[in-house]
């Protein structure tokens, strides 16, 4: 049984992960910035919408998938967003990355009108969205959560209910905390085996079959050897996550070393003019340090 379903947000995510719901059987109405942005996905049976409060007036259950803490802000709460559109009963999902803080704020905001929330950010890239494969981590009410699982079931594996609303939130950021702090460590065994004149490749094959082993050592160890950084994930994205992941550590009054470290990279990628290439490129830091 197909349910009406909106989604806004037709990025390098959104648009596989849209593809994936209406071969699930499901009706979607779609809104992007970018008004050709929709296209692909009108001529696979999503009807297009002019605002993203057109989407919610039309679907029981919106997806949200955009950058950041303001887009997700201006899309749900500002002008002709989904706050006017959406009736009450119906369910926001936001699947971008931001702000567990901000989170739940627009979580009281929608349900002062009946409108349930989720956040439901996700791990796995571009890949994941085009396989249907991403990992969804979930904050909100346990029965919501089981209404929109059939649909989350259309985009990902690895399904989790975390909590309550923000735990979705708090749990991507988990997961960028220690994403940047393994690239770190990759980067600088990596860069340690090459000042030591020793074969960076050959160090790697060895690390993989043992307790250092990991999907970052094999993916992003590879980028850093063949100094291949086409995007995964770009720099200024996991900028923006672990600033997240920062700011949210000074709310509560936490000290994070580490991720702080590989903050100050990714800062200085970006002022190097790398903010467009994976953020394995971490690697180029360490070893301009290193007089490499």
């Amino acid at each position: 049984m197909g349910m009406k379903v909106g989604f806004i947000g037709m990025g390098i995510m959104g648009t596989p992960m849209v593809l994936n719901l209406i071969k699930a059987g499901h009706q979607l109405w779609v809104h992007g910035r970018r008004p050709e942005s929709m296209q692909p996905l009108a001529d696979a049976s999503a009807i297009a919408c002019a605002s993203s409060q057109m989407v919610a007036e039309n679907a029981d259950v919106i997806f949200v998938m955009v950058s950041d803490t303001p887009d997700v802000e201006q899309v749900i709460l500002g002008e002709n967003g989904v706050i006017h559109g959406a009736k009450a009963g119906s369910v926001v999902v936001d699947m971008s990355t931001i702000s567990p803080t901000v989170t739940k704020a627009i979580a009281a905001q929608l349900g002062a009108r009946g409108v349930e929330m989720l956040d439901a950010p996700v791990s796995g890239g571009d890949v994941g969205a085009v396989n249907g494969t991403l990992s969804i981590m979930v904050g909100g009410k346990p029965e919501v959560f089981e209404r929109v699982k059939p649909l989350f079931e259309a985009m990902g594996k690895n399904i989790i209910h975390i909590g309550g609303n923000g735990a979705g939130q708090v749990a991507k950021a988990c997961n960028q905390i220690v994403v940047g702090v393994t690239i770190q460590a990759v980067a600088e065994a990596l860069t340690f085996a090459r000042k030591n004149g020793v074969d960076a490749a050959k160090v790697r094959d060895a690390l993989m079959g043992g307790f250092a082993g990991s999907k970052i050592l094999e993916v992003h160890g590879k980028r850093m050897l063949d100094h291949d950084f086409k995007p995964g994930f770009k720099t200024r994205l996991h900028q923006k996550d672990m600033n997240i992941v920062m700011q949210t550590a000074r709310e509560v009054g936490l000290a994070l070393p580490g991720a702080a470290l590989v903050m100050q990279n990714l800062n200085a990628l970006m002022g190097t003019g790398d903010g467009e290439i994976d953020s394995a490129a971490i690697v180029k830091v360490v070893e301009r340090m290193s007089g490499m």
